[in-house]
């Protein structure tokens, strides 16, 4: 490779965490560090602590907000490292996300050591009534702030034109996992036993069932078994599925950006910027379409496990379009490249 090729492929723009690690948002930075610090302890409670909530650990929860977070957060605190306009107000925002994910994770921690729930509890005792406030206040300050932040960095070239497609692409993603976060209040009631044998009643749920589904069966849906660890159903459909995939986009696309970075160096047909910007956006869109599709298989109260011939079809044609516009690409760029 020539050292002008070289230059296109690593040069300024290009992220680097090391370079740009002084100037790391530092709330965002403790937040992510706390949450790290819940993980271990999470695992430990597992261990420990043979409570359960639902069929799981009472920590199970704690862990996975947790690591959610403390992935989530790392990657906003270098997002807002990189210059850009607005800088000032991104800096507020994040720290609004850090203080407000703090503090409703930590009201989950709190109901976990109570042994009952933290979400869509309906219990009347002082301390669930409080953390409920909080919920009410912190969730919707969770969202604003990070859609205020992809506002100001949407219409900015911060980095190379791939890595920008990636965090472009990334964070919309992330505020659609969000918003869809909220589609689970409207899923209906349903009577459950927290980890003390008592009875709660919980405004909604994760799981979404068919709406001839017997009355008992909907009052319990998310008691039945699920999938390990993330517990999503297996007897309907589940909104975490597509809130986690939402939510997670970002940190796909941006290994793929530096994944693309990486691969350059030894292919010459991916040192072309604009090839894998392209490539990036081919990325993006499909990923956007495993989003829709695991938003739709929801909706029809289908478990992510079981997908009927519809659902194939439409991961089928999904990949399909994905593979052929990828070879398109991949043709030119070798075309262009001799």
């Amino acid at each position: 490779m020539s050292t002008t090729e070289l230059a296109a492929v690593s040069g300024t723009d290009q992220p680097d965490l090391a370079r740009d690690a002084p100037r790391l948002h530092r709330p965002l930075l403790w937040s992510s560090a706390a949450m790290v610090a819940l993980v271990v302890f999470s695992l430990g409670g597992m261990i420990v602590d043979d409570r359960t909530l639902l069929g799981e650990s009472v920590w199970l929860k704690t862990f996975k907000f947790g690591l959610a977070f403390a992935v989530y957060e790392i990657t906003l605190a270098w997002l807002l490292s990189l210059p850009h306009k607005g800088s000032r107000a991104t800096w507020w925002l994040g720290t609004v996300f850090a203080v407000t994910g703090v503090l409703d994770v930590g009201f989950i921690v709190l109901q976990a050591a109570r042994g009952t729930f933290s979400h869509f509890n309906s219990s009347d005792d002082p301390v669930n009534s409080i953390g409920q406030m909080v919920f009410a206040s912190g969730v919707p300050g969770l969202f604003f702030a990070n859609l205020l932040i992809v506002l100001v960095l949407s219409w900015q070239r911060l980095v190379d034109r791939p890595t920008a497609r990636a965090i472009h692409a990334g964070l919309a993603l992330a505020v659609a996992g969000m918003a869809l976060g909220y589609l689970m209040g409207f899923t209906g009631e349903q009577l459950v036993r927290d980890a003390n044998g008592q009875v709660v009643e919980l405004v909604a749920g994760h799981t979404v069932l068919r709406e001839d589904s017997p009355a008992a069966e909907l009052a319990i849906r998310d008691t039945a078994a699920g999938m390990p660890l993330t517990h999503w159903s297996t007897i309907g459909g589940d909104l975490r599925v597509p809130h986690f995939v939402g939510l997670h986009g970002i940190q796909i696309l941006l290994l793929a950006a530096f994944l693309l970075t990486h691969l350059a160096r030894r292919h010459r047909w991916l040192r072309a910027e604009p090839t894998r910007a392209a490539l990036m956006a081919v990325l993006a869109l499909t990923y956007t379409g495993v989003l829709a599709i695991t938003f739709w298989q929801a909706m029809r109260a289908q478990s992510l496990v079981h997908p009927d011939p519809r659902t194939l079809t439409a991961y089928a044609c999904l990949l399909t379009t994905a593979t052929a516009a990828t070879l398109v690409l991949y043709y030119r760029a070798r075309r262009l490249a001799e």
